[in-house]
C-alpha cells in the first residue's frame, strides 16, 4: 500500500529552485572578483596547509583577467539574491511555516542522534516531524548566513556610504574576510546538503519537485476466527 504525505508547498519549492542558479552565479562571479586580490591562505608556522587558489585553479576555470564581467554578474545577481532570500523568510513568518524551521529545545540533542545515525553509531534515526533537529539548525543557519553575505557584501561593495556597518564588520578587509568564509560555508552546505539528498534518495528529491512523497505501508493482517 502507498500513501501520499505533502510535504513542501508550492512557495517553497520556488524559493528554492530559484535559489540554486543565483546563488551559483553569485560564487562564480565572486570567484572572478576574488582573483584580483587573493590573500586568503590556511597556515601552520611558516606551512601553507591550503592555499585558496593555486594559480592552476584560475587557468583550469579560466577565472583570469575578468574582475569587470564578476562585478557586474555579481552586483545585479546581488539584488536577485536578496529579493529571493527576503520574500522566502516573509512567506515563512506569514504562512507559520517558520515553527517547522526554526531550532527547538531539542534540536541540538536530536542532531547529535541523527549525526551518530549518519555515521552509522546509532541503528535507528530519531523520530522527526517536517524536519529534524539537524535540518532545522542547518535550514535555520543558512538563512543567517544569506543576511550576513547581504551585510557583508553591502559593506565590501560601498565602503564609505555604510561606513558605520563597515567598521562594525572589522573595516573592509574585515568584512571581505567574513565575506569570503561565508562562500566557503555556502560550498560546503551544498556537498552535505547533496550527499545527504543522495543518501536519503529519490522520495526526498521527487518532494522538492513536486511538493509529495510516497510512503509504503505494509498491508495489515487480519485475523479470523473459525469455529470448529
Amino acid at each position: 500500500m502507498k500513501r501520499i504525505i505533502h510535504k513542501h508547498p508550492l512557495a517553497i519549492r520556488w524559493f528554492h529552485w530559484i535559489n540554486v542558479p543565483i546563488l551559483f552565479v553569485m560564487i562564480w562571479s565572486g570567484l572572478l572578483i576574488y582573483w584580483a586580490w587573493d590573500p586568503y591562505q590556511i597556515q601552520l608556522g611558516d606551512t601553507v596547509l591550503i592555499q585558496f587558489f593555486p594559480d592552476s585553479f584560475y587557468q583550469a576555470l579560466k577565472l583570469r583577467r575578468r574582475l569587470a564581467e564578476g562585478m557586474s554578474w555579481h552586483f545585479v545577481f546581488m539584488w536577485l539574491f536578496a529579493i529571493n532570500g527576503m520574500l522566502y523568510v516573509l512567506y515563512t513568518l506569514i504562512s507559520g511555516e517558520w515553527r517547522l524551521l526554526v531550532p527547538n529545545r531539542q534540536s541540538f540533542r536530536e542532531a547529535g542522534q541523527v549525526l551518530l545515525h549518519d555515521l552509522g553509531i546509532r541503528k535507528t534515526a530519531p523520530l522527526q516531524a517536517k524536519y529534524n533537529g539537524a535540518q532545522r539548525i542547518a535550514y535555520t543557519a543558512i538563512i543567517l548566513m544569506g543576511l550576513g553575505s547581504l551585510l557583508t557584501g553591502l559593506a565590501i561593495y560601498k565602503p564609505t556610504q555604510f561606513a558605520g556597518l563597515t567598521s562594525l564588520l572589522g573595516g573592509y578587509e574585515g568584512a571581505r574576510l567574513w565575506h569570503f568564509i561565508l562562500t566557503i560555508g555556502y560550498v560546503l552546505f551544498f556537498v552535505i546538503h547533496v550527499a545527504q539528498v543522495i543518501r536519503a534518495g529519490w522520495n526526498t528529491f521527487r518532494s522538492m519537485i513536486t511538493g509529495f512523497e510516497v510512503e509504503k505501508r505494509m498491508p495489515e493482517r487480519t485475523s479470523s476466527n473459525t469455529a470448529e
